[in-house]
């Protein structure tokens, strides 16, 4: 049996706690935090969706889509990690600009298409340099 790959470095507990709250928090719960953090229209772009169907998900009148849930999550992760380790307004800036690791694509649109594990690790990168 393989032993399964643990954070490590000075930052390895911010790692393990923004996965930990990413599983353990409800969707809905997620998705007021992720408004609350980096606006409705840069949610809207992650999840390619309206502000409206947003709106809809966070208010329960309609349900979550399982892939997106798990986008919502992959990003709550990335949010969680990034402002645990400086603040909600660099989460938000990161997110938004254009990144060396991603081929200078901005974090939200990588997200955007699914690649989510690229955004975590270049992420990773920023906190282990900051």
């Amino acid at each position: 049996m393989s032993e399964v790959a643990q954070p490590r470095g000075p930052r390895a507990h911010i790692v393990r706690q923004a996965h930990a709250r990413a599983v353990e928090l409800g969707i809905i719960d997620i998705i007021v935090a992720l408004q609350a953090q980096l606006g409705q229209a840069l949610l809207a772009v992650i999840v390619t969706k309206s502000p409206r169907t947003i709106k809809r998900w966070a208010n329960k009148t309609v349900r979550v889509p399982q892939a997106i849930e798990q986008l919502l999550r992959d990003t709550f992760q990335v949010v969680e990690l990034l402002s645990s380790a400086g603040s909600p307004e660099v989460a938000r800036g990161w997110l938004m600009g254009m990144n060396p690791q991603l081929d200078d694509a901005s974090p939200a649109e990588v997200l955007s298409t699914g690649r989510a594990r690229d955004v975590i690790a270049a992420a990773r990168v920023f906190i282990s340099a900051s």
